[in-house]
């Protein structure tokens, strides 16, 4: 039988139904029809106007909503319009509707004319299921057949299972399809659906060499539909020649700007957990290579699929489907269809497990909800205003709050929006509407800025209600729903913190040796991953997902790359593992030691150590599939963390890390200023510089050693303030502190030297005490400073993980060696110098003839004659050395350039033997110090030293 005479046939039995009797037929919409918008809750279907008080409503579908679902009347599809309407039949619509045909009678006192919008509405939550513009009607004309208006509407319809429908109507005459794909899956999961390679042999080679398109939503929400062409039986992967294989889309095989995609997306949306997506391809006019034309007149294999789909990634541009799943499985399957056939196997809507695609919040009583406004994108109970409530940036959320659990709100939404807690599904002022409600928390004063926001803490008890509302006081409809359950991880953990992005929440309760730790995800997702460090690079991982079993599973792992072949699985002593999922989201659990106990060393999480005096650097992923074995680049995340949060254990915060590598950096170059140039410069300028006149090596010293301390004390304070704190941890901070103290003592002791003594007089003892401290102080505190130089780079590479820090260590050693040479050299012509002062032959510029090395280095006023008048023990010895062998016994004549002082001893026999005593020591001493010149031991040290074990050989009676 032709198709307009089955329509013609339908028209009459549908169509030319009785009026009422007592109803008149002159308005002009008589028997004129159009098909509802759908809005929510699965409705579809068509309207036809009977008369001027009746209408026909034929393959009705509808999911139910409450006991007040009813036909509504309105002057416009907008907000104001909608929400101000009126009911127009007594006709209650509080069931499920499947392909249903029935009449509905207006009221008495409505007439058309009062009807601009004729609308399925909910009054309890103000909500729009689907409508029709009057006056987007059209007269039926009946040998034309069905004029489908809405896109959710189709001539065909075939179950492909209890999950998957195909929709389709064809236009021969433009050689075109419009296929629609409805799935009750979630908004990750991709709809397949194609022709079969029609040279296949038998079913096993049914996907090889088939035609078929991907269909889904991306990130943001968007749908897409790609054409794909399948090659092999895996996921679409890059070989190393840079050629595809797999299921991948066609513009894969030759390049983006040659493959062409032969499917045109016309409509997608997701509605109470389902995906519809409508599209139109072309029937015969196809590339041949990758694409099969279609005879719509013909019985030909199609094929389909549902499963996870990957977002891009830094590897794949293309949102790519993943495996469906093995057999039996009601994720894919094959069949035979002749799309001229008309069928029509879609009785009732799909109705999806899970009905909420809204973004998911739960309070936690440590944590701060920041409530602002902003324009409505995806608003979940149409209709809406322009502008709604934002919970920490997410569009009106579901809000989960645990009894017991005070919850914290910070409003910054404007002055012309208050925040409450209501009973009231719509909010905003409810006397205009004559309804009661009970306010839990909020009001008036609950209204601010981002400057100055207005704080409220709500603590939901037990008398509260499991589903109530959040929304403003002043409008309608711009906030949704709170769950409101018993006790949940905030309850089990001591301390919690949102992560980067606040798309994760990280708990934590901390005990002696152990620490308990939790994560959750604040967004749908296959997986979920924490890891320890300052990004998934170098980090200890742990990953929560559900497997194909439905069973909840937490591995641990060592990630040291950015690909599959860089994931480790460690083997750490986990307990009370535990991971879950509601509604997409996922849940991990997990506890264990402070300090893994190994046995082997070399495995990774041997050194996976939580010092809870240190601050715990956290990062996150998501991604749509995990495995516990054979890891590939398709569990890649789809999204991370940019940046690690630093949690301490102890004082139970968190904050973002901020990249302080500049900041450091100027602490490290002013320290290096200090300790590498300006403290060492003013030590040489003491030892070397003396014969600078008007004390001049004094000056040089003090600018110099005052200057390099100030420089320390500023890069100290700018470190400090950067860092927030002072935390005495790593060895370069013990370093640093040391030589702080050690130079920060110079100025002290500098401030307590002994008087000098007077001409001709001998240094007390305390005086030499204090000279001798002064140089050993001084020479300490560079060496542990430079040992703080090259403690900090390491630590600043320990920070930034992957950051280079050789050439600096590098730089800085060649530095030191440079400098130590130049030390070396000139304590070997110091000592040359002092030599040749013996014998009376020194003619080193850098020297003073008359000078010896017991100057006071902090004096300016002592002078080479003081020097000249004090009595050396040493030139006393050489005195009684000349009177009793003559100057002539002393070697090559030169010995009178060795000035004779008369001694202020008496010449008694004893005076003489202490003498020449003393002679022996202090020519010993020479002899060491002038045999080995690289010694940087000075003259009245070895001397010092030489007389000790004297005496102790005395003693000892050796």
């Amino acid at each position: 039988m032709p198709r307009k005479s089955i329509f013609f046939l339908l028209f009459l039995f549908f169509g030319l139904a009785d009026p009422d009797p007592n109803c008149t037929r002159l308005i002009p919409l008589v028997d004129s029809e159009s098909e509802f918008k759908m809005i929510q809750h699965q409705l579809r279907g068509s309207l036809r106007i009977i008369d001027d008080c009746s209408f026909r409503v034929s393959q009705f579908d509808m999911l139910p909503g409450s006991d007040d679902v009813r036909w509504w009347g309105a002057r416009a599809p907008d907000f104001q319009n909608l929400t101000s309407g009126f009911v127009v039949s007594n006709h209650r619509l509080n069931q499920t509707y499947k392909n249903s045909s029935f009449v509905v009678h207006l009221m008495n006192n409505v007439t058309w004319n009062m009807i601009k919008v004729l609308a399925v509405w909910d009054r309890a939550t103000a909500s729009d299921f689907g409508h029709v513009v009057l006056a987007n009607l059209t007269a039926s004309v009946p040998e034309e057949g069905i004029n489908h208006t809405e896109p959710t509407m189709f001539e065909n319809c075939k179950v492909l299972s209890k999950d998957f429908r195909l929709r389709w109507s064809l236009n021969v005459e433009e050689d075109s399809i419009e296929i629609g794909l409805e799935a009750a899956k979630g908004i990750m999961n991709y709809m397949a659906f194609g022709w079969a390679n029609p040279n296949g042999d038998d079913d096993s080679e049914l996907m090889i060499g088939a035609d078929v398109a991907v269909a889904g939503f991306r990130v943001n929400g968007l749908p897409f539909v790609d054409d794909f062409f399948i090659t092999k039986y895996s996921e679409c992967v890059t070989n190393s020649d840079g050629s595809v294989q797999g299921v991948c889309p066609d513009s894969a095989y030759e390049g983006p700007d040659k493959g062409k995609n032969n499917t045109m997306l016309i409509y997608g949306h997701r509605r109470d957990g389902v995906s519809f997506v409508r599209y139109r391809r072309p029937l015969t006019h196809v590339d041949g290579k990758y694409d099969h034309p279609v005879n719509h007149s013909a019985n030909m294999t199609v094929i389909w699929a549902m499963g996870k789909i990957k977002p891009p990634d830094t590897i794949s541009h293309y949102y790519l489907p993943q495996n469906h799943g093995a057999f039996p499985s009601e994720t894919y399957g094959h069949l035979v269809l002749n799309l001229s056939q008309h069928v029509n196997e879609c009785v009732g809507p799909l109705d999806a497990e899970d009905k909420e695609d809204q973004d998911i919040i739960t309070a936690d009583a440590n944590v701060t909800l920041v409530v602002t406004s902003g324009p409505a994108l995806h608003y979940p109970n149409p209709p809406n205003p322009e502008k709604v409530l934002y919970i920490n940036k997410k569009e009106a959320p579901v809000l989960r709050v645990e009894r017991g659990v005070p919850v914290k709100f910070s409003v910054q939404a404007g002055h012309d929006v208050a925040l409450y807690i209501t009973t009231d599904a719509i909010g905003g002022n409810v006397t205009l509407r004559n309804v009661s409600e009970t306010i839990y928390a909020g009001g008036p004063e609950a209204s601010g800025v981002k400057s100055s926001p207005a704080e409220l803490v709500w603590a939901p008890d037990r008398n509260t209600p499991d589903h109530i509302f959040y929304h403003s006081l002043y409008e309608q409809k711009m906030g949704w729903r709170i769950e409101v359950v018993d006790g949940g991880l905030s309850d089990m953990y001591n301390n919690s913190a949102f992560l980067d992005d606040q798309q994760a929440t990280f708990f934590w309760t901390l005990s002696e040796d152990s620490i308990s730790m939790a994560a959750r995800a604040e967004k749908k997702s296959g997986y979920l991953a924490i890891g320890f460090g300052s990004g998934m690079v170098n980090s200890y991982a742990y990953v929560g997902w559900i497997d194909d079993t439905g069973v909840g599973r937490v591995n641990t792992y060592w990630i040291d790359g950015k690909d599959a072949l860089s994931i480790h699985p460690t083997y750490e002593n986990l307990t009370n593992v535990r991971c879950k999922t509601e509604n997409g989201i996922i849940t991990l659990e997990f506890t264990r030691p402070l300090g893994p106990s190994c046995s082997q060393s070399n495995r990774p999480e041997c050194k996976n150590i939580i010092d809870p005096t240190t601050p715990l650097k956290v990062v996150w992923a998501m991604g749509a599939k995990w495995s516990s074995e054979h890891l590939s680049d398709i569990n890649m995340h789809s999204v991370t963390s940019s940046r690690p949060v630093r949690v301490r254990l102890m004082s139970g915060s968190a904050e973002a890390e901020q990249d302080l590598l500049p900041v450091l950096t100027v602490h490290g170059f002013m320290m290096f200023l200090a300790w590498g140039i300006l403290l060492p410069g003013g030590i040489l300028a003491a030892r070397y510089l003396k014969h600078v006149k008007n004390d001049g090596w004094y000056q040089i010293h003090v600018y110099l050693q005052y200057s390099g301390l100030t420089i320390v004390l500023i890069a100290l304070l700018f470190a400090v303030a950067e860092l927030r704190g002072f935390h005495v941890s790593s060895v370069h901070v013990k370093f640093g502190i040391a030589a702080i103290f050690l130079a920060c003592m110079q100025p002290v002791n500098a401030s307590l030297r002994p008087q000098k003594p007077a001409n001709g007089e001998q240094a007390p003892f305390t005086r030499v005490i204090w000279e001798y401290f002064h140089i050993i102080v001084g020479r300490s505190a560079i060496v542990v400073g430079i040992a703080a130089l090259f403690s900090g780079v390491k630590h600043l590479g320990d920070r930034y993980g992957a950051r280079n820090v050789r050439g600096p260590n590098w730089a800085m050693a060649t530095w030191f060696f440079i400098g130590a040479l130049i030390v070396i050299y000139l304590e070997y012509r110091e000592k040359q110098r002092v030599r040749d002062w013996i014998f009376g032959r020194s003619n080193w510029v850098l020297g003073n003839l008359e000078e010896d090395d017991s100057l006071d280095l902090l004096s300016p006023s002592r002078t080479p004659a003081d020097n000249e008048s004090q009595p050396s023990v040493f030139r006393l010895g050489w005195n009684l050395l000349q009177a009793r062998h003559g100057a002539q016994a002393l070697g090559d004549g030169k010995a009178e350039n060795v000035p004779i002082i008369k001694s202020k001893l008496s010449p008694s026999p004893c005076t003489m033997v202490l003498e020449l005593y003393l002679c022996e020591i202090d020519s010993l001493a020479y002899l060491i110090v002038t045999i080995s010149p690289f010694l940087t031991f000075d003259y009245k040290l070895m001397r010092l030293c030489v007389c000790v074990v004297l005496l102790i050989c005395l003693v000892t009676n050796i």
